[in-house]
């Protein structure tokens, strides 16, 4: 499969270093699309594949187009990209709020899908969710899958409107976790713990709980009841959470990144 990427940001990167390191794309069927100078000449000197500024002629020699502008960026990108494109290409977008059918019409072409990843995708651990226009056949969908998964998990979902929530829950989620890490190690600084002593506390209690979760056949709720013993410490923090609405805050900040996600996208 010959690959090319437009916007070799951190992103467009992180798909592309999957891919090759993955064996799903070898460098010199990778074609590399930068238009910002320095960042170019950084991927020239590591060699991670056909560094090109400009869209061109080269472009119509790939099997699948990776869009990974900026949403902003997009407009100016499609005029170039329509005057290349080939009617058999995927066009594979990780865009966010640009929905299918706006990148079909603005390239006249039928062939996209639409995917949202996330931040750890940089570390091949991220969670991507992706939909596709009705003229992708199922064949070409479950290569994209192949090709998503290198960087951590794909799912498929049928219906494009669910990417907004996605976006809310998952695509911004790694903000979530990082906020209430942050408000824990604050809380141990607060308790008389230097921030790297609090810090080493919070991760590693993170990195455990989330062990034990993935590998124990307890639901979340009886977890937290392991912990809780009847009147003791964990019980007085669940409470104090429960009347400052700690969860209620976070489920309404969530359904408020998927909203805007919503805005965004018209």
């Amino acid at each position: 499969m010959k690959i090319a990427i437009i916007g070799c940001g951190n992103m467009g990167m992180a798909f592309a270093n999957s891919f090759i390191q993955y064996n799903l794309v070898a460098k010199e069927e990778l074609i590399l699309i930068e238009k910002n100078k320095e960042r170019g000449d950084i991927l020239q000197e590591q060699k991670a594949g056909i560094v090109v500024d400009t869209i061109s002629e080269k472009v119509a020699t790939a099997d699948l187009i990776i869009l990974s502008v900026k949403p902003q960026d997009y407009p100016s990108v499609s005029a170039e990209l329509a005057r290349f494109i080939q009617p058999n290409q995927i066009v594979l977008s990780i865009m966010a709020g640009i929905p299918i059918a706006n990148i079909q019409a603005s390239l006249s072409h039928d062939l996209v899908v639409r995917a949202m990843p996330n931040t750890p995708a940089l570390l091949g651990m991220g969670m991507t969710a992706f939909a596709a226009a009705s003229a992708v056949g199922m064949s070409d969908i479950r290569k994209v899958e192949n090709l998503i998964n290198s960087t951590g998990r794909a799912v498929f979902l049928e219906e494009e409107s669910l990417l907004d929530a996605v976006t809310g829950l998952s695509g911004s989620g790694p903000a979530y976790f990082f906020y209430l890490i942050k408000a824990m190690i604050d809380a141990g600084v607060k308790m008389g713990f230097e921030p790297a002593m609090a810090s080493l506390l919070v991760k590693q209690t993170m990195l455990g709980s989330y062990h034990l979760m993935q590998t124990s056949d307890k639901t979340l709720d009886e977890l937290i009841q392991a912990v809780a013993s009847k009147g003791g410490t964990t019980e007085a923090a669940l409470k104090t959470f429960q009347e400052s609405a700690v969860a209620e805050g976070l489920q309404k900040g969530i359904i408020a990144a998927k909203d805007r996600a919503k805005e965004l996208a018209n």
